[in-house]
C-alpha cells in the first residue's frame, strides 16, 4: 500500500509532524481509483488524497496508536471480504458534500463501523455514519451546484466497473500539512498484516 505521502513524492518529515487524528479506510483498486482521483483533482485541485471508503471518520485517540491498532486487527479477522457497488452521485445538504452513494456493502461497512467504534476507537462521531466515496468536499458555496452537476456528468461517462471487492483496511494518521500517512493494514478474515509506518502518538 501506498501511504499519502509517497503518493506526493514527499518525505515524511515534509507532512509537518503527526497529530492526534486517526482513521480506518479501504483504497478502491484501480482502475476505479484512478477515475475518482483524477475526478477528486479536477474539482479540488491539490487535494491529494487516494480514492477511498472510510470505515471509521478521523478520531482523536484516548489510547495509544498501538493499542488501537491491536483493536483494528483483532477486529478485522471477524469480518469476511464483500462487494462493494457505488451508485449515484449525491450531496451532503449540511456540510456541502459531493459523494458516491452505495448499492452494495453498505450494511457490511456498518456492521464493521459499529464494531470498532467503541473500546480504544471509541468516539462520538459529530455526524451519523453514512458509507459514501467522498468526491468533492471543503467547497464554496457558489461552487456546489456546479461541481455536483460536473461530478454527475463525468460519473455518467465512466465506461467500467463500478463495484470492487473489498479485502482489507488501512489504518492512517493525519499531520500538520493534511496528509495521511498510511500506518498499517490487516486482511479481512484473515491474519494477514503489515505495519507500513511506524505507531506515534
Amino acid at each position: 500500500m501506498i501511504s499519502g505521502y509517497e503518493r506526493k513524492g514527499l518525505s515524511p518529515y515534509f507532512c509537518g509532524g503527526r497529530v492526534n487524528s486517526f482513521a480506518l479506510v479501504s483504497y478502491i483498486p484501480e482502475p476505479l481509483a484512478g477515475f475518482l482521483d483524477r475526478l477528486r483533482e479536477e474539482l479540488v485541485p491539490g487535494c491529494g488524497l487516494h480514492a477511498h471508503v472510510t470505515v471509521l471518520p478521523p478520531r482523536p485517540l484516548q489510547v495509544s496508536p498501538d493499542l488501537a491498532w491491536d483493536g483494528v486487527c483483532s477486529a478485522a479477522r471477524r469480518f469476511r471480504p464483500f462487494d462493494l457497488d457505488l451508485g449515484g452521485i449525491e450531496l451532503f445538504p449540511v456540510s456541502d458534500v459531493i459523494f458516491l452513494g452505495l448499492r452494495d456493502g453498505a450494511e457490511e461497512l456498518r456492521a464493521m463501523h459499529d464494531e470498532l467504534n467503541q473500546g480504544p476507537l471509541a468516539y462520538n462521531e459529530p455526524f451519523l455514519y453514512h458509507p459514501h466515496v467522498t468526491v468533492a468536499q471543503r467547497l464554496q458555496p457558489d461552487q456546489v451546484d456546479e461541481f455536483h452537476e460536473v461530478a454527475r456528468r463525468r460519473w455518467e461517462e465512466y465506461p467500467m466497473a463500478r463495484g470492487f471487492r473489498v479485502e482489507k483496511v488501512t489504518f492512517v494518521q493525519n499531520t500538520r500539512r493534511d496528509v495521511w500517512l498510511d500506518l498499517g493494514e490487516c486482511g479481512l478474515g484473515t491474519h494477514e498484516v503489515h505495519r507500513l509506518e511506524p505507531l506515534m502518538a
